[in-house]
């Protein structure tokens, strides 16, 4: 467990921070940028919980528990010689229960015959905005992925981080029959 007695420490007054590995790198690092992005999504879903019901609560508080996890992990880079469960990571069965989750939200959903907008309830909303920090996120690890090592299961968390807020987003707007539709064009 983590137990902080001090929160301020000078250590990052000249625009560096250290990694879960002691590595000391920029404030603006990708890595940085993308477990920063990953505590941002983070904290609007705790805006989203505000406004959930018991079982929407759940979800989201496990959800909010993995994002420290992920960001655990995209802070310290994985090493080559590192053995399985040495560090903090991101495993296969965090993401398959995402996937049991989409799946069980979307078959009460019916299916959608156009675009939504990021709107309709409260709850909808936050659960949108977040969904499009997850995206944001995803973009920054995957950029990771391509210049430092990245744990892949990490990847797909996020991928299906953001499928699922999509699918309570739309189970938050009486399951989907208050969501707002895209009319293309409609403004012309």
């Amino acid at each position: 467990m983590v137990r902080l007695t001090r929160i301020y420490t000078r250590t990052g007054d000249k625009g560096k921070t250290s990694l879960g590995d002691g590595a000391r790198v920029d404030k603006h690092a990708l890595r940085v940028e993308a477990y920063g992005t990953v505590d941002e999504a983070n904290a609007v879903l705790g805006l989203a919980r505000l406004h959930a019901e018991a079982g929407e609560h759940a979800i989201l508080a496990r959800i909010q528990n993995d994002l420290f996890d992920l960001g655990a992990d995209l802070c310290t880079p994985p090493a080559g010689d590192e053995q399985p469960g040495t560090r903090l990571r991101v495993v296969q069965s965090q993401v398959d229960r995402l996937e049991a989750e989409i799946d069980a939200a979307n078959a009460k959903l019916a299916p959608l015959e156009s675009f939504i907008l990021p709107a309709g309830t409260p709850l909808a909303a936050h659960l949108h905005h977040a969904r499009t920090v997850v995206r944001r996120a995803e973009r920054l690890i995957t950029a990771l992925a391509g210049r430092e090592p990245v744990n892949p299961v990490a990847v797909a968390y996020v991928n299906r981080l953001s499928d699922l807020l999509f699918v309570l987003a739309r189970a938050a707007n009486a399951g989907g029959a208050a969501d707002v539709l895209w009319t293309p064009g409609a403004n012309r």
